[in-house]
């Protein structure tokens, strides 16, 4: 079966995914023991895995849901914004949180993501929050 764009191997992006595992932030920590060994609702999480071009904070890949965990610096990032479309348009859906999100309410984290598991999250365009991959692909579909 041949790999699709997000499953094809980048060099050297599987070196750096272990680099970012091994460094990982006090909040991709916190939210990785609630994620990790299927202790969400049983759902099967990975960290700091590669897809494509782009490496990503955590993925469930049962539901093709990526959960992005941002600092300040990812503010407004054009860099974000196309990995987003990248990423939606290879099937995943895009949840992103900001650090103190984290810090302050992981238990709302954990229901959103669930939420967004479940199919019960809307798009929330103007913020970039939450990019399901339908979203583009019927975008595409009515485009001229």
């Amino acid at each position: 079966m041949p790999k699709n764009d997000a499953t094809k191997r980048r060099s050297g992006k599987t070196a750096f995914a272990r680099h970012l595992r091994q460094n990982e932030t006090e909040e991709e920590y916190n939210l990785w023991s609630d994620l990790r060994a299927r202790r969400l609702n049983g759902f099967k999480f990975a960290r700091q895995i590669p897809l494509g071009p782009y490496i990503v904070d955590f993925v469930c890949r049962e539901r093709l849901l990526v959960v992005e965990i941002d600092g300040f610096h990812h503010a407004e990032s054009r860099y974000d914004a196309a990995r987003t479309v990248w990423l939606n348009t290879q099937g995943y859906s895009v949840l992103r949180f900001w650090n103190h999100d984290i810090s302050k309410g992981r238990t709302s984290v954990l229901e959103t993501i669930l939420a967004a598991l479940d199919g019960a999250l809307e798009e929330d365009p103007a913020s970039g929050f939450y990019s399901p991959a339908a979203t583009v692909k019927n975008r595409k579909k009515s485009d001229p």
